[in-house]
């Protein structure tokens, strides 16, 4: 049987936590880590965010960290690193209760690899992007029209178009180049080029 670990109704300051295989892990509610060094193996699907702040702490994903909605939880002053796929950070005004208790500010992911990754409801001046080969839209939906009239590269356009059909509230989305270029038919260098064109991308 797989075991369940729960970090609930505690605060912890300067500890190392591990989250390796094998194991479920259960964030919150009502937990508080303060200039914690948290090291993701495990999937995505085995690790569920209920609700708390990460304040000051380093998160380290070990593997590709997959498809993980952190709008439970408050991140502020945290330093992501490793590679994160498909993540959302913000909390979300467009779902349930639960998705608008969190949010982000002053976060630091200069050393990540973000792809497909989305921020809501946040300042993104008080967040360090990763610069290329990630790229990231800022104020995608706002700017979905305008991008759709410049000329993309292979089949770059999916992309484009499907920035327009984010959630309210999304205020950036970040992108890996090398792994997109692959997925749509083109080059990291003829991405560049065509998004040198566009105001609105931070490389």
């Amino acid at each position: 049987m797989t075991p369940n670990i729960h970090y609930k109704d505690r605060e912890l300051e300067g500890e190392r936590l591990e989250f390796p295989k094998d194991a479920i892990y259960w964030i919150g509610p009502n937990v508080t880590l303060r200039r914690c060094t948290l090291v993701f193996s495990v999937a995505a699907r085995w690790l569920h965010l209920l609700s708390g702040s990460l304040i000051d702490c380093t998160i380290q994903a070990k593997s590709e960290l997959k498809t993980l909605p952190w709008a439970p939880m408050k991140l502020k002053g945290c330093w992501f690193k490793g590679r994160f796929g498909g993540n959302d950070f913000g909390f979300r005004e467009d779902l349930d209760e639960r998705w608008r208790v969190g949010g982000i500010e002053d976060c630091d992911f200069s050393e990540a690899r973000l792809n497909g990754c989305r921020f809501f409801n946040c300042d993104m001046s008080t967040i360090r992007l990763p610069r290329w080969p990630c790229f990231t839209f800022m104020d995608p939906r706002g700017h979905a029209v305008e991008l759709g009239r410049h000329e993309w590269p292979g089949r770059f356009r999916i992309l484009i178009e499907g920035l327009a059909k984010n959630p309210e509230g999304t205020v950036a989305e970040t992108w890996h180049a090398p792994t997109v270029a692959e997925k749509l038919d083109t080059t990291a260098q003829e991405l560049r080029t065509a998004l040198e064109k566009v105001p609105w991308v931070f490389m």
